[in-house]
């Protein structure tokens, strides 16, 4: 395989690795569009330099990093499968190469497919499990390795997990099992001074998550959260940027971001 497309960006320089001033650096899985966009947007308006990477979408992953070095950040779009273990080790590689080293990554690449348990595409069950099990394991099991001090692991799971929702069994048992992985890893990294947890979301208002929704159910969704409103990527961005930064006293912790929906 060839996994990765880097080019190092085009606003200013980076300082070198190890220097006093030089930036944190982050990786963002699934970082072409949606939420990861927006949390590669937002770490990189906190001063870190941002691999931005996509799976097949290059061209919506330069344009994520247009944007950031648009708003006076640093980033760099690198590509490859998140559940090949040669493509992520390539990826932080082109981090290492890039940047000098890690200290934040956000793991919110990952696919959902609906269906009743008793009609689900075992073909489906799949898919889903090998991008966001399979791939979020590749990923920690690296961030596990890579990460230098004060650094920190965000994976992403659901709210869906308590929700029960009818049709998203096999995709909240996947999340189900990222929760699982991050709460151990946060304590066999005991030590290391890393820190490992998961962002839940609740119904955010992404174009994937809008597309073909009526108005009025849309209504009917926001309803259930007390703030009366879906969230949006930039709330996500927020907790993540939270965890990545001065949250450092939360470890080992699912953080439920969905504004309060039962």
């Amino acid at each position: 395989m060839n996994p990765t497309n880097a080019t190092s960006s085009t606003t200013g320089t980076t300082p070198a690795a190890g220097s006093a001033s030089a930036p944190r650096v982050a990786i963002v899985t699934g970082a072409s569009g949606g939420i990861g966009r927006a949390v590669a947007e937002r770490l990189a308006a906190d001063g870190l330099s941002v691999v931005v990477h996509y799976g097949r979408d290059k061209a919506r992953a330069e344009e994520a990093v247009a944007a950031v070095e648009a708003a006076g950040g640093v980033a760099a779009p690198v590509g490859g499968d998140v559940a090949d273990e040669d493509a992520m080790a390539a990826l932080f590689a082109a981090a290492e190469q890039l940047y000098g080293g890690v200290d934040v990554v956000v793991n919110t690449a990952g696919i959902m497919l609906l269906s009743p348990i008793a009609k689900l595409d075992l073909a489906d069950f799949d898919r889903m499990h090998r991008t966001n099990v399979r791939g979020t394991f590749v990923v920690s099991q690296l961030a596990a390795r890579t990460l230098r001090p004060g650094g920190a692991l965000i994976n992403f799971s659901t709210s869906v997990t308590r929700l029960q929702q009818p049709t998203y069994g096999a995709y909240a048992a996947t999340k189900g099992a990222v929760e699982a992985m991050t709460l151990i890893l946060a304590r066999e990294l005991q030590g290391r001074d890393v820190t490992v947890n998961a962002v839940a979301p609740g119904p955010t208002a992404t174009p994937l998550f809008l597309e073909g929704k009526p108005a009025e159910a849309l209504g009917a969704i926001a309803s259930r959260t007390p703030l009366d409103r879906l969230g949006s990527p930039a709330d996500i961005a927020e907790t993540v940027a939270f965890l990545a930064g001065p949250g450092r006293w939360i470890n080992g912790q699912i953080l439920y971001a969905n504004g309060g929906i039962a």
